[in-house]
């Protein structure tokens, strides 16, 4: 997934979360915190493989659940301490649904998915192919993307990734724009609030 879509992904998965538990829209701070917690897996492995040749993968370390799991219990916890839950939910529902949306995005767009990535270094991962620096590979990967959304064989991909971006965009609307700040909120309309 790219980056718009995890942070799509998960304000659709956290506000809905939120207005299920509490009939509340998210209050900005937290959305601010899941904002941070949808890219933190690639902002971590990305560099690190991609740039300093740490990690095998784009995927591994911070992708993992051996990482993952003890972050998200971390931050409840953390949160729970400070009598602010909803920073901790908001952390861990923006971590976990990355990597839910990394195995998701292989299938949208027709290939295997693969779950090796979240036991690693359990489970082996396939390393990176080449030595690319991290803007060579992202320009790589982007013109890729580009090329795949001329495909005509990807309309179906394109209307989810569509589906996505402006469901997640009307949803923080009706929301009242949380993560915004005060003075620029304040003359958006009030749907949701």
């Amino acid at each position: 997934m790219w980056p718009w879509e995890h942070l799509a992904f998960g304000y659709l998965v956290y506000s809905s979360y939120r207005h299920f538990r509490t009939g509340r829209p998210p209050r900005g701070d937290a959305v601010i915190v899941l904002v941070v917690a949808t890219q933190l897996p690639d902002l971590v492995d990305k560099p690190l493989a991609w740039t300093l040749a740490i990690l095998p993968s784009g995927h591994s370390l911070a992708h993992s659940l051996v990482t993952a799991v003890p972050l998200s219990v971390a931050a409840l916890v953390l949160a729970r301490r400070a009598n602010r839950t909803d920073i901790g939910v908001a952390f861990t529902v923006g971590y976990l649904s990355h990597l839910a949306g990394d195995i998701i995005y292989p299938l949208a767009i027709g290939k295997e998915a693969s779950f090796s990535f979240l036991l690693w270094p359990l489970v082996p991962v396939p390393p990176d192919s080449s030595s690319l620096g991290f803007l060579a590979r992202f320009h790589e990967y982007f013109g890729d993307y580009l090329a795949h959304l001329g495909d005509p064989a990807v309309t179906g991909y394109i209307a989810l990734e569509l589906g996505l971006l402006l469901g997640a965009a009307c949803l923080w609307l009706f929301d009242g724009l949380p993560g915004l700040p005060r003075a620029i909120t304040r003359y958006a309309p009030v749907v949701g609030r």
